[in-house]
Order: C-alpha cells, then sequence, then structure tokens
C-alpha cells in the first residue's frame, strides 16, 4: 500500500508518441494502479519525450529536482523508462531521491545491494593493493606511521571540509528553490513574508522540515 509524496516521471521515445498519448496512457495508468489505496500524494507528473540512450534529459532533472524540494519518491511504470545501464541508476542513488519502479517494486533495493557489493570489492582491491606498497616500502627500509603532533591542525581541517559540504547542500537545496520562487513572485508575491506563506502552502518544506519563513526565504535569494 503506497504512502506519502510522489513524483511521476514518465518518458515516451517519440514526439508522435508524446502528442498522441500512445505509451503515456499506459504509463500513467500503471502508476495510478500501484497506488490505488493508501495515504499517498501525487505531487506532479513529468513527462519526457527523449531515446532512452541518452542521459542527458532535463525531464528527469525536473522531476528528481521537484522529489528533492517534495521530499518524495520517483516512481515510474518501467524500469527501462529509467535508464538500459547501471551508471545511470548509480547517478541517480547519488541525487538522493529514492525511486520506485511499478513494474519491478524491489529494484530499488536490489540495485542498492548490487551498488554496495561492487564499491565493498573495489574498496578491498584498494585495501590490498595499499598493503602491499606498505610492506613493499617497509621492506625497502622506509619509515611508516604519521606525526600525530599536528591533530589541533587536522582536526580544523576536518571542521572547514564539514562546513564545505554543509555549504554545498545549502546551496544546491536554494539552487532548487530559486525557480520556484521566481515563478511565485511573477505571481505577484512581492514580499519575503508572502514568497514564505506560498511556499507552506505548496507544502514545500525547509531543509530541516519545518514551515518557511521570511527570513529563511532571504537566506535562500542570498545564497542563490
Amino acid at each position: 500500500m503506497a504512502e506519502g509524496r510522489f513524483v511521476a516521471y514518465y518518458r515516451v521515445s517519440t514526439k508522435r508518441q508524446g502528442a498522441s498519448g500512445l505509451g503515456l496512457e499506459a504509463q500513467q495508468a500503471a502508476v495510478r494502479a500501484y497506488l490505488n489505496g493508501g495515504t499517498w500524494t501525487l505531487t506532479a507528473e513529468v513527462i519526457e519525450i527523449e531515446s532512452g540512450k541518452r542521459s542527458d534529459r532535463p525531464k528527469l532533472a525536473e522531476a528528481l529536482r521537484l522529489c528533492r524540494l517534495h521530499k518524495a519518491t520517483l516512481i515510474i511504470a518501467k524500469l527501462d523508462r529509467l535508464a538500459r545501464n547501471v551508471a545511470f541508476v548509480s547517478a541517480l542513488m547519488e541525487a538522493g531521491v529514492e525511486f520506485v519502479a511499478v513494474d519491478f517494486p524491489q529494484a530499488n533495493r536490489l540495485t542498492v545491494h548490487i551498488l554496495a557489493a561492487v564499491a565493498e570489492h573495489e574498496a578491498k582491491a584498494i585495501s590490498d593493493r595499499t598493503r602491499a606498497a606498505l610492506a613493499a616500502a617497509k621492506a625497502r627500509g622506509v619509515k611508516l606511521g604519521g606525526d600525530r603532533g599536528h591533530m589541533p591542525t587536522i582536526a580544523a581541517q576536518g571542521h572547514a571540509a564539514s562546513l564545505a559540504v554543509r555549504q554545498d547542500k545549502a546551496k544546491a537545496r536554494a539552487s532548487d528553490l530559486i525557480p520556484v520562487i521566481a515563478e511565485i513572485q511573477a505571481r505577484g508575491a512581492a514580499s519575503l513574508r508572502a514568497i514564505a506563506a506560498e511556499l507552506n502552502a505548496r507544502r514545500i518544506e525547509t531543509a530541516r522540515g519545518g514551515e518557511w519563513s521570511a527570513v529563511q526565504v532571504k537566506r535562500v535569494l542570498e545564497r542563490a
């Protein structure tokens, strides 16, 4: 039984299919059948007219942006509508968006397991090579081990790196929000307070999951 928010992504291969609804209607019917029952919201439906062999799909990027904005799950009718190669699915997972394929609901978890297994194998191979290199260096008389006298410097570097990651995430979130805010402003919302009210009305949460205020809108605009 489906629960939560969803953004549907439909892909048709030709402009003729996009105009006639051929293929599209079947995808929409499959998605609605999957969502039948439960407590769910179909936040948006995005249609892409594109070849499955290409990965630069602007409408898919828009669907992922909407998923991040609304903290929704991307739903597709068939797995091959998303991608025909593991690399693309891996990029999708790195985007931080959950997805479900109607024809293969287990694909999400299964894909994660496969990618994790591959990553684990690669990490082990790197570790083995590193140990072999260290052993060879030690045999040559190279002194191993680091200088622990610079821990404050290392800690400061770690804090700076952590701050940079948080700032990058905040900028990415602001980038997702700017088109929405621009649309709200175009509709006549002149003040920060009015923009915040409209974001709340659209059920777009802040990065921490709360409601918007004028100050928070101002910070997003400053980041962008």
